[in-house]
């Protein structure tokens, strides 16, 4: 597939699941900004991808989910650079089930925040070209996980939320594209990319493909939709 010329933000972009979101974009020829709260990371792996796709590819900016003031900060600084946004990757997220409403805060209302922020530059009545967004989700949203109740509240949230806005989509003839990318539990724990010993057997490497899979199959769909 090739994604030459398309803008993608991603969020969470700096370890696991949002690395490998953000390596699978560029890898396809996409420019791609990477959010994150975790500066180290973040800058990290930039760095990273500079060397091995030119500096030029990416940008990294700090950006914490739950704060409309940096999440638009974030958008506007990746217009100004890259000159708009087509694809939006909501992939930031905690398992937490001590703090909860934190949980709730970024798993759930911080992927219905970033979704409705980046539609006010994807809309063509407001200048932008349209655009694809794809919301990280979890079998835990298909059924319940029991050791995490909170978790799988938020996952089954976005599950429906973008589900209902795919809907209201095609009802109100939108050019957007919403997408769900559901990944198995054993991806989630993953950091850098290095499974856990518990991670059901999964080597870092498996576990990359199986994300690999998964969004070639959904971001496919963006040379339709972007």
């Amino acid at each position: 597939m090739a994604l030459n010329g398309k803008i993608a933000v991603v969020t969470g972009a700096g370890l696991g699941i949002g690395k490998a979101i953000t390596e699978i974009l560029l890898r396809n020829g996409a420019k791609v900004v990477l959010l994150d709260v975790n500066e180290t990371a973040g800058k990290s792996l930039k760095e990273a991808f500079d060397k091995q796709y030119g500096w030029e590819r990416t940008l990294f900016l700090n950006c914490d989910v739950e704060s409309e003031e940096q999440i638009k900060a974030a958008f506007q600084k990746t217009v100004e650079t890259f000159g708009g946004i087509g694809i939006l990757c909501n992939n930031a997220g905690i398992l937490n089930e001590n703090e909860w409403e934190k949980s709730i805060s970024i798993n759930l209302v911080g992927v219905i925040r970033v979704t409705y922020l980046a539609l006010e530059h994807m809309n063509k009545l407001t200048g932008g070209r349209g655009g694809v967004i794809v919301n990280t989700a979890s079998l835990a949203g298909l059924g319940p996980l029991l050791s995490c109740p909170v978790y799988t509240a938020t996952k089954h949230g976005v599950i429906g939320f973008t589900r209902a806005m795919a809907v209201r989509r095609v009802c109100l003839k939108k050019a957007f594209l919403f997408l769900l990318l559901v990944m198995a539990e054993s991806a989630i724990p993953l950091l850098d990319l290095d499974c856990p010993p518990n991670c059901k057997g999964f080597t870092g490497k498996q576990c990359f493909h199986v994300i690999h899979c998964n969004f070639n199959l959904l971001i496919t769909a963006t040379l339709f939709a972007v």
